[in-house]
Formats: C-alpha cells, sequence, structure tokens
C-alpha cells in the first residue's frame, strides 16, 4: 500500500529546501507548538458587499436574513447581518498559516459559537491557543488541538470555535510520545440571552418556507432534494476568498504525486454547500446559533456532487416567546442521494465512503405568535 502521508511528506521536504531562505514562511510543522502556546494571526481582514456578493455567487446560499436589507431591517437589525458561515470563512482563514499550513487534513470542530453578528465594514482578526498535541504512533504526524477566537474591530468576540487538524513533522526519527487530548463538549453550551433582536410577526411569504419552530418534530428526517456539483473553479475562488492558503487544496503538481491525485476541497466549503442545500425544509433557520461538533468523514474533490439530508435532534426552549433553537444533525454526501442512504454509518460502525460530513449544530429559529 502506498503510504499518503511519507508522499505528501516528501513534497513538503522538497518545497522546503527549494526554499532556504529565513524570510520565507514554511509554516509550522508538529514540533512546532506547544502546549499553552499562544497565537496571534496576521492579516485582520475588512469583510465587503463584494465578499457577500461572492459568497452566495460560490454557494447558491439563500437564507433571506443575509440576502435582504429590507428583512433585515424589519427583523430588529440596523443592517442585514453576515451570513454565519460567510464570517466563519473570513475569520478561521486567518488562522491556517500559522495552524494548518502543513495539514495533511482538517479534522473536526467542536464547541463552535458566534456570540455577537458581524456585518458589513467589520475587520475580523483571530487568535488561537494550543490546548492539545498529540502524535501519531507512525511518528510521521501529530495531531494539533486549537481554540481560537475571532474579534471584530472593537474587541467584541464573533466567533468561538475549537478545531483539530493533522499535520506533517518534520523529523520522522524524533519523538516526543506526547499525547495531551483535550476534553471536549458533546454539544456547545447554550447561553439564555442571545444577541438577536426582539421578533415581531414574520411574513413566511418572503423566507421561502411556511414552517417554524412548533412545526419540527424530534428524530423527525429531511431530505433535502438539491444535489450541486462543485467545480474545481468553485472551491478553489471560495478558498482564495477566504484566504485560506493550505497547500492541499491550491497545489495540484504537488497533489499530483500523492495517490489522491488531485487537490482537496476545503471541508469548510462543504459545510457551507450542505447549508445552502438545507434551505429547503429549513427555511426559516436563518441563523446558526452553534456548531456543537463536526467530522469531515471523507474527503471531497472538484467534480463531486454534493448532496444533504438533516435530522431533528432536539428542540430547545429559551426563555423567549419570539425564538427558538433546533438541534440539527445535516450529513453530506458526495455523489448519492439522501433517499438511498438510511444511516451515514456502516454496520461497520464507520463511515460511508459517500459521507463527507457529519455536522451537528444549532440553529435558530422564529417561533408561531399570536
Amino acid at each position: 500500500m502506498i503510504d499518503i502521508e511519507r508522499l505528501a511528506r516528501a513534497c513538503f521536504k522538497e518545497m522546503q529546501v527549494k526554499n532556504i531562505n529565513p524570510k520565507i514562511n514554511m509554516g509550522n510543522y508538529f514540533e512546532d507548538f506547544e502546549l499553552y502556546q499562544s497565537i496571534i494571526h496576521p492579516l485582520p481582514r475588512t469583510i465587503s458587499e463584494g465578499d457577500v456578493s461572492l459568497y452566495i455567487a460560490l454557494t447558491g446560499s439563500r437564507f433571506t436574513l443575509h440576502s435582504s436589507e429590507v428583512l433585515a431591517k424589519k427583523m430588529g437589525y440596523e443592517k442585514r447581518p453576515l451570513d454565519d458561515m460567510l464570517l466563519f470563512h473570513m475569520t478561521f482563514g486567518k488562522s491556517v498559516q500559522d495552524i494548518s499550513l502543513n495539514a495533511i487534513a482538517n479534522l473536526g470542530y467542536a464547541e463552535v459559537s458566534f456570540k455577537n453578528p458581524a456585518y458589513v465594514g467589520d475587520t475580523v482578526s483571530m487568535e488561537s491557543t494550543v490546548i492539545g498535541l498529540k502524535e501519531n504512533s507512525n511518528g510521521k504526524s501529530g495531531v494539533v488541538y486549537v481554540h481560537s477566537i475571532g474579534y471584530n474591530q472593537n474587541g467584541l468576540e464573533v466567533l468561538n470555535l475549537k478545531r483539530w487538524v493533522m499535520v506533517h513533522k518534520r523529523e520522522y526519527d524524533i519523538k516526543s510520545g506526547i499525547n495531551e487530548v483535550p476534553e471536549l463538549k458533546s454539544t456547545t453550551d447554550i447561553i439564555q440571552e442571545i444577541t438577536i433582536p426582539k421578533q415581531k410577526y414574520l411574513d413566511v411569504s418572503v423566507t421561502g418556507g411556511k414552517y417554524l419552530f412548533e412545526d419540527y418534530d424530534v428524530g423527525e428526517r429531511l431530505n433535502h432534494p438539491e444535489g450541486i456539483t462543485i467545480d474545481d473553479s468553485d472551491h478553489t475562488l471560495a478558498t482564495k476568498l477566504y484566504q485560506n492558503n493550505a497547500k492541499v487544496h491550491f497545489d495540484d503538481f504537488m497533489m499530483k504525486s500523492t495517490p489522491m491525485g488531485k487537490r482537496l476541497m476545503y471541508g469548510g466549503h462543504v459545510i457551507s454547500m450542505a447549508r445552502s442545500i438545507s434551505f429547503n425544509g429549513l427555511q426559516n433557520a436563518m441563523w446558526i446559533y452553534a456548531i456543537n461538533s463536526g467530522t469531515h468523514a471523507n474527503p471531497t474533490f472538484g467534480g463531486d456532487t454534493i448532496y444533504a439530508y438533516s435530522e431533528i435532534l432536539e428542540k430547545i426552549e429559551l426563555k423567549r416567546e419570539d425564538i427558538g433553537l433546533l438541534r440539527l444533525r445535516t450529513v453530506a454526501l458526495k455523489n448519492m442521494k439522501p433517499e438511498n442512504v438510511k444511516s451515514a454509518k456502516g454496520e461497520d460502525g464507520k463511515y460511508l465512503p459517500n459521507v463527507v460530513l457529519d455536522l451537528d449544530y444549532t440553529v435558530v429559529i422564529p417561533r408561531k405568535q399570536n
């Protein structure tokens, strides 16, 4: 069997030899991280109307709150807030050159929350703390766990997340044996005071769907009918938009030397596509409150067609009469329609090869009002 890590590592090593000038940033390897290390990521980003329009063009997102200034004002906002996933990508992208430039794969997320909304004109930045390190048994790579917080220009927290990523080692022969894995919560803590304006009567004729909090049942499954084929140009442009410069997404010459033979799609783009597809059936779930956990189960490539289904895991009452929370599980599939999949995992407990994303997240949705 061909060793994917060995081949990818050889590519990285060759690039490192050619770029020996210390002014060149070659990214961090597993050995470069330390427990509780604090990292202030460079390149703050001011978000423009162009970013919003391009995000819609690349994902087809249709949630009305993020599309209509008029509706946003009727819902109590001064102007339309950013789509939560666009905010996620624009902020998350700041951390790539320090955390995952030399990544093999981004493995998952936990405890992701959006405390305050962001708007066009805001400038976002990010800081991270290393909260865990686990060297893999093969000695060729390790998993880095980080806790990252994104802020706007006023110091308000707009994104809080934990993620873990598999990163190449620089030297195979030197083993640390480190195995410090943080405890991660299965669900994100629910904060009763949610920074969403008091919602008045919602005209569902303009949102695309009539169903509200009370209309959903725990255990219900929604097979979203639309499939979206993602071309190489789509996911490449999206990843550039987020200033995510991870090599596995861009360097086709390097990736041809691996058994995969081509670039990997940024997993976050798959999340956005699954979220966009979920619109049909969840039209009024316009806010993402939290991402409780997420797993990129299998790689996705340009040319794959993404489908998705969602399950209602939990209904959460708040101390508010205008909104409630739905905890969802959205599973994204490549090249397979949701009605042909009964479960994301097989009898052996492993993900089916067509499952590319298993996302547990919580959305805010208006309630019926008398």
